[in-house]
This record gives C-alpha cells, sequence and structure tokens, in this order.
C-alpha cells in the first residue's frame, strides 16, 4: 500500500493525491488550550445585538440606554458571556420584575418625564448563586491551566536580562530570572498563564519601558541601568493588569489578592491565643558559597564548606577579627567572584562555577584571599543574591566587640580642671587656637 500511494503521489499509477508523511498530533483538550484565540462575542440579554469582549462597556451601555437594565457589581461576574446566556434564557421563561428591582427616575417630575430603570444585582439569591457558581467553575479552569502548565516541558525562551536560552520546564526559566537577575515573579506554582505573562512582561521590556515605575526610557542600555540601580526588577504589584497571572486572584469572589491577604492579617491579630507550645519555625535553608548545596543550619552549612571545599568561614573570621559589617561584604564578594566563575585570590577566569572552585580547591586559594582593601568596600555591602540566609545569621560576639575595641585604640587625655593655668598651657586646644584658618 506504500509503494501504491508513492506511485500515485509522483504520478506513477494515477492522479496526484496529498499524502500525509508524518504523524499528526490530536487536537489539544480544553483543559490544556493556551487561551490564544479570542473570546466569543458578548450577547445583549433582550435583542440580537452583540458586541466583542473588549467591548464590554459599550454593550452595558447599549443595555442601559436601550432596555434601561442595570447590571450592579460586574467586578463580581467571574464569566460575564456565561452570565448574560444564562438571564437572557431566563427572561424569556418569566417577567423582568420577578428578577430585577424597579427603579424610577424623576420621581417628583410628571409621569412622561419619569424613566424607569431595572437593577439586576445578587440581592437576588438566583443571582448570588449564579456568580457564585461562575466563580467556581471559573476556578476549576484556572486550575486545569495551572495543571497543565506545571507539566509542560515544551517551554523555549530566550532569558529577558541575559541571553541565555531555556527549554523545558517553566519553572527552571522562572528560577533562573530570581537566581541570577533578582527577578522574582513568584512562586511558579502561584502563577497562570505563564507564557501570556511572560510574553507581556517582555513586550514591555521591548518598548523600553520598566517593569517596576513604568517609565519609558530612550535606549536599552538605559533602562538596563535603571532597572538595576533603582532596584526596579520586579513588578508593580499595584497593576491589576497581572492580577490575572496568579492565583490568590482567583480565590474568592470579587477580592483581589490584597483584600486576601489584609483579612488574612486580620484574622492572625484577632486571635488572642498565648500558646506557643505548637509553633513550629520554618527550616532555615542556607546555601553553600561554591555549591548549589543546601544546608538546614548555617552549622551544617559550615561543616559542608569545611569538609567539601576547605573553606573554614569562621577561622577567617576569628583570624581576621572580623566584625558583623565585614563579614557581610566579604561573603558578598566571595558569592560574587563564584558568580563571575572567578578566583576569588589570583583572579583567574573560568568558564564554569565548577572550574572555579576545582581550581580554588587544588591550588589551595580557596582560604586566600585579596588584600582586605579589595573587598572591603561599601558596594559589597549589597547582598549578591537577594534573601540569602547566610547574611540572616552572621552576628558579632562579645570576644568580637572586645577585640574590635583593642584594635582600635583612641587617645584619651585627662586634664586637671582644677589647675586653670596649666590647664591653659598644657591643653590641646591650644594648638588649635594656634593653627591658621586659612587668613591673614
Amino acid at each position: 500500500l506504500l509503494w501504491k500511494g508513492m506511485n500515485e503521489q509522483w504520478g506513477c499509477g494515477g492522479e496526484s493525491k496529498d499524502w500525509i508523511l508524518e504523524p499528526l498530533s490530536l487536537p489539544e483538550s480544553p483543559s490544556c488550550r493556551r487561551y490564544t484565540s479570542s473570546p466569543p462575542a458578548l450577547p445583549c440579554i433582550f435583542c440580537e445585538e452583540c458586541h466583542p469582549a473588549a467591548d464590554q462597556e459599550k454593550l452595558l451601555k447599549h443595555m442601559i440606554l436601550e432596555h434601561k437594565l442595570v447590571i450592579a457589581d460586574m467586578k463580581l461576574v467571574a464569566d460575564f458571556r456565561r452570565y448574560l446566556l444564562y438571564w437572557r434564557k431566563r427572561f424569556t421563561e418569566q417577567p423582568i420584575l420577578d428578577f430585577c428591582s424597579v427603579i424610577k427616575t424623576n420621581s417628583q417630575a410628571p409621569e412622561e418625564e419619569q424613566e424607569t430603570y431595572f437593577l439586576l444585582c445578587d440581592v437576588l439569591p438566583e443571582d448570588r448563586v449564579l456568580r457564585e457558581q461562575l466563580q467556581q467553575r471559573r476556578l476549576e479552569e484556572v486550575l486545569e491551566q495551572q495543571q497543565w502548565e506545571r507539566n509542560d516541558n515544551n517551554l523555549n525562551r530566550v532569558c529577558m536580562f541575559c541571553s541565555e536560552e531555556f527549554a523545558g520546564n517553566r519553572a527552571i526559566f522562572l528560577n533562573h530570572m530570581a537566581r541570577d537577575h533578582s527577578f522574582n515573579l513568584g512562586l511558579p506554582d502561584n502563577i497562570v498563564y505563564c507564557n501570556e505573562f511572560l510574553d507581556l512582561l517582555q513586550k514591555k521590556l521591548d518598548n523600553l519601558q520598566c517593569l517596576y515605575c513604568e517609565k519609558t526610557f530612550r535606549d536599552k542600555n538605559t533602562l538596563k541601568d535603571h532597572m538595576r540601580k533603582k532596584q526596579h526588577r520586579r513588578i508593580n504589584s499595584k497593576n491589576s493588569e497581572y492580577d490575572r497571572f496568579y492565583i490568590i486572584n482567583y480565590l474568592e469572589l470579587g477580592k483581589s489578592w490584597e483584600e486576601v491577604q489584609s483579612e488574612d492579617d486580620r484574622e492572625m491579630m484577632d486571635e488572642q491565643n498565648d500558646d506557643w507550645s505548637d509553633w513550629q519555625d520554618h527550616p532555615v535553608c542556607a546555601l553553600c558559597l561554591f555549591c548549589e548545596n543546601p544546608a538546614d543550619s548555617t552549622e551544617n552549612l559550615h561543616y559542608h564548606m569545611k569538609e567539601a571545599h576547605g573553606f573554614d568561614l569562621l577561622k577567617l573570621k576569628s583570624e581576621m577579627g572580623l566584625n558583623f559589617y565585614q563579614q557581610v561584604k566579604l561573603i558578598n564578594f566571595i558569592r560574587r567572584e563564584v558568580h563571575h566563575c572567578r578566583c576569588h585570590s589570583c583572579r583567574e577566569r573560568f568558564s564554569s562555577k565548577a572550574e572555579v572552585v576545582n581550581h580554588m580547591t587544588e591550588t589551595k586559594h580557596i582560604m586566600s584571599l585579596l588584600d582586605q582593601s579589595a573587598w572591603d568596600q561599601p558596594q559589597y555591602y549589597f547582598p549578591t543574591y537577594e534573601n540569602d540566609t547566610l547574611l540572616c545569621t552572621l552576628w558579632d560576639s562579645e570576644s568580637e566587640s572586645g577585640t574590635e575595641r583593642r584594635a582600635v585604640r583612641v587617645p584619651v587625655i585627662a586634664e586637671d580642671i582644677l589647675n586653670l593655668e596649666a590647664l591653659k598651657q598644657t591643653s590641646v586646644l591650644n594648638n588649635l587656637l594656634q593653627q591658621p584658618f586659612g587668613r591673614n
């Protein structure tokens, strides 16, 4: 049959036909749709007029002017089209007065100047139930979409801040931007419609728009410098345009993430329970300075770095008499050097982090540092990685404070205030008064 089909295809046995030489892809199920097609039009409840979903306001205006119908609290309607179709059917079964409240305008005017409007709102139990059902249905659809995105390994994108390409699961891409560029959109499992979200952000960056303050700049380099220096590598949480990409905004009817969180905070403050016996703190997750190994405590992290890499942070701290701020700068310096695949002792560059760590281990450079003036700089006050747990666990001991006080000797000159003549002759203030101040 295959040979016969090939003969027919190339004119060897009849007229030419189109043959399928590759397997076809089955159409995606509803739960796996990408939501790229345009949504269906919105129908009027009373007549045949329709408007695109983007022109919802025009449809509402039409129903008010032509049919005197007002729909209250539109933000509480999760699926406006299904809502309209439901009431379109119900209004054909029963009179509108069975469902709507009546509002009369110009009630003091003559009857011919008065107008009657009908209000459809969730005070009606049937309307309230409908809105809740639509909300629940939308939540189920969003959760199905999110589950599909969790399992999808076909993502293929270039990082928005560097030229690195990513293929596979979306979590790899999002974690890269959070870890290497301090651009955190949130946990991947809390995001939905991820591709559309990333496309929107990429479009704004292509238009030279800051994602946080939303200002537009003249070129790409100016935009990058602005976002880096102003710490604007994050989205504007007040921009409701991003709400549809987070699961929390679908959880409760008509409530945004801010309202949900504020209610949670109030509930916690209202609880007057002083029993802390069931308190469980979040486990510490500190990351090694030289590899991706996490530790559940700083003690285990210090042990790991000492055994696996030969790096003893506590020993350096003791030998060099580092105070708290010097420890912060040292850790940020080492993290930045490793991130740039550069030895923090000889400054030689390598092609990967693994190579630079192997080099420092073999040459015993891992415990050798540049001169203190190279890393004890104000620029290393800023963390290399956001939420670096190791920085949060640093502390100054009493012995450190004593060492620091002994290291910095401040001369104290005693002066006997009872002998005023001796004070006038020997006081250090005389030297200051005798020095010229730039005037003749």
